[in-house]
């Protein structure tokens, strides 16, 4: 197992060379933030409706005992507080396509064009919504905004803050298909406190939400990329209360969290992380292998300690390498303890 493990840790990581033309424009249009703008304008009319409602909590307790899927062991559904009105979670799956518009071999969010991606994606909103027609299913195009780097910058950093004009243009191209957006951040010698900060005027979107990963969290001065990273219960409450804060200031619905893992070391902690009503967390099951090692990973770092929700992360291309037995379906990834709740194929 051991071995098998070491072999799943290698992950493709060419974020950490991206080679990025040194005169990106980090201010946005003018264009761009107008658009934006007007889709705060547009939303709030529906958040100020959502804000008026209660959550049905018999309902809500109702839909996360069903994505324990039965469970005995007494860990799943996770008891935390109610969420304000208007959150996404459990009453949506969310189907996100993760990637970088800077690169092809990121993710499938920039390997394929536009109209090709979005089609594909929609496509995959269209499995797992016949695999479980209780849940609505949603699509969401999962941006990496912030990448490690494999030398240390300006800064002293090893980290990359993209041009937020990419950021506008992800949003563009979610609103035609009723998209969520996560952004995503890769703290690199960073910390999350000081990189949430750059997205806050995307975060004050009700449609935008928050990725973070531990992966390229390098506490020991490390180089990203030589070893796996971490973050403590600290470093993701970090991100909460930045939520958290967005949320009470602006009155916006509930933002959600996804916080990847694939290692114990990963996250450190998990029993500290806040559960608050203003923040949705998902544990979402990174890495790639064959069909039996990444069961047995999503059985212990994220079955054995849970926090809210889980997710589940889907390689196009290295979960079908010569000797694997192929990508997860829908219907087999719908048959675990807990169902995922975010799916994110890469």
């Amino acid at each position: 197992m051991k071995k098998s493990l070491k072999a799943f840790l290698v992950l493709i990581t060419p974020m950490l060379f991206l080679l990025i033309v040194t005169g990106c424009n980090k201010a946005k249009s003018a264009e761009a933030l107008a658009e934006n703008l007007i889709t705060v304008k547009e939303t709030s009319v529906l958040v100020s409706k959502e804000k008026s409602l209660t959550i049905d909590t018999a309902d809500y307790d109702k839909r996360m005992l069903a994505l324990s899927n039965k469970d005995t062991t007494g860990r799943w559904p996770v008891k935390a507080p109610y969420p304000l009105p208007g959150a996404v979670l459990p009453y949506n799956r969310i189907i996100a396509f993760y990637g970088n518009l800077y690169s092809k071999r990121m993710g499938i969010l920039g390997e394929l064009p536009k109209q090709e991606m979005l089609k594909k994606l929609q496509g995959e909103v269209a499995k797992w919504q016949a695999a479980d027609p209780t849940v609505k299913t949603i699509p969401a195009l999962h941006y990496i905004a912030t990448t490690a780097q494999g030398k240390p910058g300006k800064d002293n950093k090893y980290r990359m803050r993209l041009a937020t004009r990419q950021i506008d243009t992800v949003i563009k191209w979610a609103k035609p298909i009723n998209a969520l957006v996560f952004v995503d951040i890769q703290v690199g010698h960073s910390t999350v406190k000081d990189e949430v900060v750059p997205l806050e005027k995307f975060l004050i979107l009700p449609n935008v939400h928050l990725g973070i990963d531990p992966e390229f969290s390098m506490k020991n001065g490390e180089v990203p990329g030589t070893k796996i990273g971490t973050f403590n219960a600290e470093d993701i409450n970090d991100a909460i209360d930045f939520l958290a804060n967005l949320v009470r200031k602006n009155n916006l619905p509930p933002k959600i969290l996804i916080v990847h893992r694939f290692t114990q070391g990963m996250v450190r902690g998990y029993e500290k992380i806040k559960k608050v009503p203003e923040v949705q967390v998902v544990m979402d099951m990174d890495g790639f292998g064959d069909k039996v090692l990444k069961k047995s990973t999503y059985l212990r770092y994220i079955f054995r300690e849970p926090v809210q929700f889980t997710g589940f992360k889907l390689f196009y291309k290295n979960d079908i390498k010569k000797d694997s037995n192929g990508m997860y379906t829908p219907e087999e990834l719908l048959k675990f303890k807990p169902q995922p709740i975010y799916i994110q194929y890469q």
